[in-house]
């Protein structure tokens, strides 16, 4: 009996499929991933920056609203 021949598109699908977790692995090695204390720092500055934003677009529609309702009583 012959052997079926292999499908050499199907071979070079799963190779290139393990070559890119492979090479997510070795990207992964690479990264420098922070410490607790600056993880901790970027997320509160993160944060403070976001609510001073906020407060900021929040002020400025109400002043706005004010001028709206000023001009069109």
């Amino acid at each position: 009996m012959a052997q079926k021949a292999k499908n050499p598109k199907a071979d070079n699908a799963k190779g290139r499929f393990l070559k890119f977790f492979k090479d997510i692995k070795n990207e992964l090695k690479k990264v420098i991933w922070p410490t607790k204390t600056q993880l901790i720092n970027n997320t509160l500055t993160v944060l403070v920056m976001c609510l001073i934003l906020g407060a900021f677009i929040w002020a400025f529609d109400y002043g706005l609203n004010l001028l709206r309702a000023l001009i069109y009583v």
